[in-house]
């Protein structure tokens, strides 16, 4: 985030209304030339300076508000009929060592992720509070509602996986939102916490990439196999 937008500005119009209080002080305590260039001065330097920061904040509401990163990326390799091998690997967190992919056989016609987000209200997306996200879910999902009600599924619990991977302790906790909740009156800078999923087609070789963004998942192909079933692969399976 580049707080320089707006925080130079900010401290520029504290230096003005400093010479600005400087110069009401003096003019009445009886130093009218000087009280009033003083005023003028900090008064000329607080409304510039205050309109620079304000168009810097405005200015960054179209970086922070359309910030997105990615979460995940996913692998397929085909190991039977609608019945798929899938790799997911997360992005390292700063400072940290990526960790090597996971995999997880999965039944059906797509894959499909699911996370919890915590959403924050604009004024703080400016601020550089972006959208907070707990992998929640992965599964399979059949194109035909026939098989989704008796074909055979797959589920796997992401929350659950990372918290064991750090040893209990997952990045963001869905508790939280309760504590959020009931600060609300004091800081209301929560919108909502919901449910986001994305869901692509699989294929043999297709990869795809999961970002986060401050309105929910979304999700990209991110190779030709993967593009050509995302263009093409949206048909029930016979």
């Amino acid at each position: 985030m580049i707080w320089w937008w707006w925080i130079l500005p900010a401290a520029v119009a504290l230096i003005g209304l400093v010479l600005l209080i400087a110069g009401l002080k003096a003019l009445f305590g009886g130093k009218p030339f000087r009280g009033v260039a003083g005023a003028l001065l900090g008064g000329g330097v607080l409304w510039g300076a205050s309109l620079a920061t304000l168009f810097g904040m405005n200015l960054q509401t179209y970086e922070r508000l359309t910030y997105e990163r990615p979460v995940a990326t996913l692998s397929l390799r085909q190991i039977g009929p609608q019945y798929y091998e899938v790799e997911l690997a997360q992005p390292a967190e700063d400072g940290e060592t990526a960790a090597p992919g996971v995999l997880y056989p999965v039944h059906g016609d797509d894959w499909r992720i699911e996370a919890q987000v915590l959403k924050w209200k604009p004024w703080a997306n400016v601020m550089g509070l972006d959208s907070q996200y707990r992998l929640d879910r992965l599964s399979g999902r059949y194109r035909s509602v026939e098989q989704e009600l008796h074909g055979e599924r797959s589920a796997y619990d992401l929350a659950a996986a990372a918290s064991n991977a750090r040893n209990g302790a997952v990045p963001f906790k869905v508790e939280a939102w309760d504590a959020i909740r009931r600060y609300r009156p004091y800081v209301d800078a929560a919108d909502t916490l919901y449910g986001s999923a994305a869901y692509m087609p699989m294929a043999d070789g297709a990869r795809y990439e999961v970002w986060i963004t401050q309105s929910g998942l979304v999700a990209r192909p991110v190779n030709d196999v993967a593009r050509n079933a995302s263009a093409g692969g949206w048909t029930v399976a016979n």
